[in-house]
């Protein structure tokens, strides 16, 4: 296979193509696995050269060798019993300490998660447990905006909550007064984004967060995305709006470690504003033959790497190696989203406030210039987005990664933007999932 990007129809064909495949009857030599397992990478997108638009984030080389030599001494160890492991259990703590410094959470407590979605979904499991123990509600339900992630319709899908969907307003932030109409006595969590991940802009997250407070539900603000972006954009001296803990009424927040926090996957933090608001996340039961048993997570077994790789690269970095990987990042989304305004055809959707951002067809060039077809001619010039709609839309998520080639990618966009004019992608798809 060759070194460019691979199309999405024919990475889907490999895909299925490999599914059968038995156990062999002996085992194959260590290099033979090595060179087999590498040769499978061949259509994998590339996000080392920082072609990739999300997905994985680069922090540099010095960064990947600290933590590949972390990897070597708890690569098998097993964070599901931290009495077994304490070293696992001291790494989360400081790690969390750390986070909810960050994060102005003075009293806040929590827990490492394996990534944004368990984050989100052990908010929505706290917040029903709480609205049942303190508020006796037996039909909870979920207040968000269209922009809120799609972990938070799985949380009350799994945990058997009414969500409420609420339009966003026509700069794509959250509507309060949609809000306000939506809570009811039976609301138990409300939910804004900092940034929301479709068109990067950060919700009205005070507004919000009070018309929670006025029920007595509690408010998540999702920074899944901004949480390793907003605090140093900050300390940096950008304009920041208000949403983290300095907030009140925010209960709890998530912030990804694995994504601007440069941690490989899969480590998130959930951080809940006190200890009281935190034990409604575990799960705790004793009515077995095996003892009592406590777990935080969705998981059971935990791996034991993420919790090191979170402390190793916290400390790694410190706030001086962060402030200089947001700096690189901000610079490379403003660049961005300056060269795709220069460009006939294409547009960034509102406006976006940190790394995240939307590409879309130019209003009035519809007929001229399809922004899916255009993603065609960038995949196989070696880029990556995720595709997303409504409205049909690019997705950049920008690091620092991406820096060094920033230019080489708005001059690829360009020509990809002449070379389609006129055409129509037949695939229409988003995916954003796993189906096999």
């Amino acid at each position: 296979m060759s070194d460019a990007q691979v199309s999405a129809d024919a990475r889907l064909v490999l895909a299925l193509a490999c599914d059968a495949m038995p156990l062999p009857s002996t085992g194959m030599a260590a290099d033979d696995v090595i060179n087999t397992l590498v040769g499978k990478q061949g259509g994998d997108v590339r996000w080392k050269d920082g072609r990739t638009f999300g997905m994985i984030y680069d922090g540099g080389p010095d960064l990947h060798d600290l933590q590949e030599r972390v990897a070597a001494h708890f690569l098998h160890e097993n964070a599901l019993n931290t009495m077994a492991f304490p070293s696992l259990g001291q790494m989360q703590s400081e790690s969390v300490s750390a986070v909810a410094e960050m994060l102005h959470g003075d009293t806040a407590a929590g827990f490492l998660t394996s990534g944004g979605t368990e984050s989100i979904l052990m908010a929505v499991k706290a917040a029903r447990e709480r609205g049942r123990k303190e508020r006796n509600i037996t039909e909870p339900n979920i207040v968000v905006a269209d922009n809120a992630h799609a972990a938070f319709h799985k949380g009350a899908y799994y945990f058997g909550l009414e969500m409420r969907k609420t339009p966003v307003r026509s700069d794509w932030r959250a509507d309060p007064e949609a809000f306000a109409g939506a809570v009811d006595d039976n609301t138990v969590l409300v939910v804004g984004s900092a940034p929301a991940y479709p068109q990067g802009v950060i919700d009205p997250i005070p507004e919000l967060a009070a018309i929670a407070a006025e029920v007595g539900a509690n408010f998540h603000t999702d920074a899944c995305m901004g949480g390793f972006v907003l605090p140093f954009m900050e300390s940096l001296g950008m304009e920041v709006p208000p949403w983290d803990f300095r907030v009140p009424g925010v209960t709890s927040i998530s912030a990804d470690l694995h994504k601007l926090g440069y941690v490989p996957k899969g480590v998130s933090c959930i951080l809940h504003r006190d200890k009281e608001l935190r034990r409604y996340q575990t799960f705790v039961f004793d009515g077995w033959l095996g003892g009592f048993y406590a777990s935080p997570n969705m998981q059971g077994t935990r791996p034991g790497l993420p919790l090191a790789l979170a402390w190793a690269t916290l400390h790694f970095l410190g706030r001086e190696g962060y402030e200089r990987l947001t700096e690189a990042t901000i610079r490379t989304a403003r660049r961005m989203i300056e060269g795709i305004r220069a460009i006939d055809g294409v547009a960034v959707l509102g406006e976006p406030q940190a790394h995240l951002l939307a590409m879309a067809t130019e209003p009035g060039w519809e007929d001229r210039v399809d922004v899916f077809k255009v993603g065609d001619a960038l995949v196989e010039r070696g880029w990556f987005h995720d595709r997303q709609a409504p409205p049909d839309s690019l997705h950049s998520t920008v690091s620092a990664g991406n820096a060094p080639v920033i230019e080489d990618y708005l001059v690829d966009l360009a020509d990809a933007v002449a070379e389609v004019a006129g055409q129509r992608a037949d695939d229409r798809s988003t995916n954003y999932a796993t189906l096999e």
